[in-house]
């Protein structure tokens, strides 16, 4: 057995995690989120408490997990303007027969973030609404969905759903990486 001192991170994993491909009893509805299985680049940016906007860089990897009944994926970024990794947080989404949805939990390290979310299809977007806010509703969105790019962005509201304010936004496209 390797020890962790000998042991490249690139060679770790947890055995019985990953899976090669989506459950087939339920492929159809797993593939709501598994046309993101794969690789990919983000361009985006983010809303500070003075109004103004801040570019981040970064990637997201997106696998199947747990026997191909759920999806786990892995979000890193970092300002434009220097290294310092400021995204870094990881998402086990899985769809839920007996709710005809998705229930999906992110985890951030660096913010000690604990969301939950319940997804859904609705009209061409993918739409995850926050079920435990801390502060003000959210809602995380998946649109413009092409095989090669798709946008996400998170909105809050403050007066109960009237008016929703744009608070993060991404441009994804999928990694040309070997």
């Amino acid at each position: 057995m390797a020890t962790a001192s000998k042991q490249s991170i690139d060679d770790w994993k947890i055995e019985g995690l990953a899976a090669v491909a989506p459950d087939p009893k339920l492929s159809d509805k797993l593939m709501l989120f598994g046309q993101f299985i794969g690789d990919w680049d983000i361009k985006s940016r983010f809303l500070e408490a003075d109004g103004s906007w801040v570019p981040m860089r970064g990637e997201v990897h997106f696998g199947w997990i747990l026997g191909g009944l759920a999806i786990q994926d892995v979000w890193m970024g970092h300002l434009e303007s220097e290294e310092k990794m400021i995204l870094f947080g990881t998402t086990i989404r899985f769809y839920d027969p007996k709710i005809d949805a998705w229930r999906s939990t992110w985890l951030s390290p660096l913010r000690g973030l604990v969301q939950l979310f319940i997804g859904r299809k609705v009209n061409d977007e993918i739409v995850l609404e926050l079920q435990n806010p801390a502060d003000f509703p959210q809602k995380w969105i998946f649109s413009e969905i092409t095989p090669a790019s798709f946008r996400w962005h998170s909105e809050e509201t403050r007066d109960n759903g009237k008016t929703w304010l744009l608070t993060e936004e991404m441009q994804i496209r999928r990694a040309r990486r070997p």
